[in-house]
């Protein structure tokens, strides 16, 4: 775990980010509150392209929690079958939709507690929710975020609350909004797990990463 980076150091890293891509955007494709809610549900073990291609002509059909009843679980399992345990998060999809059409009036709720009492839904897809459909600079912590944080000194944390946490505490607020979508990314992309692609790093200068590659 590298020493946390200070505050200049952090600033000068995401403005570089936003230099970048002023606009970053999730991958998951949805048409609303409620297809972003099962996407990132879907997306648990899973990349983010393989649950577009098993939700693109599912969403076209079940777009609302009370189509997606109407789908049962068969339906929905149908379409994601090519997805990692795809049947009990069709079991999910469906018992979630239940709680919206019963308890929210078949709307998505927007505090994180109320997103996380939903079957399939953790702190995860919760901060992923509020912050995409809602602008709330919450923060996602994935494996991605987990490692480049680490890696680099941007936000170390032994677990992804603490994780979370130092994103809050550290990251300046004007860059809060997009923070977690700049460093899934930049995970996802360039500081990957095996061999990070440090030659093409854009913050490599000021990481903390001892064993660079080139």
């Amino acid at each position: 775990m590298a020493k946390q980076l200070d505050y200049h150091t952090i600033r000068e890293i995401f403005t570089r980010f936003q230099a970048a891509e002023a606009e970053p955007k999730g991958e998951l494709d949805h048409v609303n509150a409620y297809t972003l809610v099962v996407a990132v549900a879907l997306s648990a073990q899973a990349t983010d392209a393989g649950v577009n291609k098993a939700t693109k002509e599912l969403f076209k059909i079940a777009d609302t929690p009370e189509k997606m009843l109407a789908l049962g679980e068969e339906g929905v399992t149908e379409h994601i079958k090519t997805i990692g345990l795809y049947r009990n998060k069709a079991k999910n999809v469906i018992k979630l939709s239940r709680i919206l059409v019963e308890d929210y009036n078949g709307d998505v709720p927007n505090s994180r507690a109320a997103l996380e009492s939903l079957p399939g839904v953790g702190r995860k897809t919760a901060n992923v929710v509020l912050n995409m459909w809602w602008h709330h600079p919450s923060q996602a912590v994935d494996t991605h975020i987990f490692r480049l944080g680490n890696r680099s000194g941007i936000c170390p944390g032994k677990d992804v609350v603490a994780v979370e946490r130092a994103i809050e505490d550290h990251i300046p607020v004007d860059f809060q909004q997009h923070a977690h979508h700049w460093m899934i990314l930049h995970g996802r992309y360039t500081c990957v797990a095996r061999k990070p692609k440090c030659g093409a790093c854009l913050i490599r200068d000021l990481c903390q990463f001892e064993d660079k590659t080139e």
